[in-house]
Parts: C-alpha cells; structure tokens; sequence
C-alpha cells in the first residue's frame, strides 16, 4: 500500500517562502508522477505543480515564476518551493502520487499566508 506523507505547511508573512515535504513510501517512487494540489476554503481542488517519473515539469499560471517542483528519488521525497507567497496561496496543500493506473493522496498541509 502506497502512503503519501506531506509536511512543512505552517504560518508565512506576504512575501514569505516556505518548502513542502512529500514522502512517499511503499511503492516504486521513481515510477510514480507526482502532483502538487490546493484547496482553498469554498474553492475546488486544484493542480499546483506537477513532476513526472523523468523529471518533465508544469505548473499552474497563477505560480508560474514562483514555486518549484523537484524530486529526489533516493528519498522517496518531492518538494514544493513556495516563494512570494500571497495571501491567495492559503490553502490546505495536498500532495498525490500516480502510478500503475492509481492515484494516491496525503492528507495534507495548511498553508496560510498572513501578516
């Protein structure tokens, strides 16, 4: 069974920066896409940030030029860097993992951007 485990969420001032965390366990992670998503109170989910098993990239526009995805698969771990976070950037960030026709989701991280 495939677990995906977010962390570093918290509390950032406008302007701020902030590294998520995604540990995934259980399965082969150098196979597995994965995807960075948001949820905002009343909002639908949405894709943030994605990575594919080679490395291939995209994003939403609205982080374009401010976060970056990365993985390192020898720790099983893909990042999120946040930079110039917005008040708009508060959401819960969920991190999800596909592979082998599944998809996988953590439970989540608060991020919540606030002077």
């Amino acid at each position: 069974q495939v677990q995906v485990v977010e962390s570093g969420g918290g509390l950032v001032q406008p302007g701020g920066s902030l590294r998520l965390s995604c540990a995934a366990s259980g399965g082969i992670f150098w196979t597995f896409a994965m995807g960075w998503y948001r949820q905002a109170p009343g909002k639908q989910r949405e894709l943030v940030a994605g990575i594919s098993s080679r490395g291939i990239t995209n994003y939403a526009d609205s982080v374009k030029g401010r976060f970056t995805i990365s993985r390192n698969n020898t720790k099983n771990t893909v990042y999120l860097q946040m930079n110039s976070l917005t008040p708009e950037d508060t959401a819960v960030y969920y991190c999800n993992a596909y592979g082998a026709g599944s998809v996988y989701w953590g439970q989540g991280t608060q991020v919540t951007v606030s002077s």
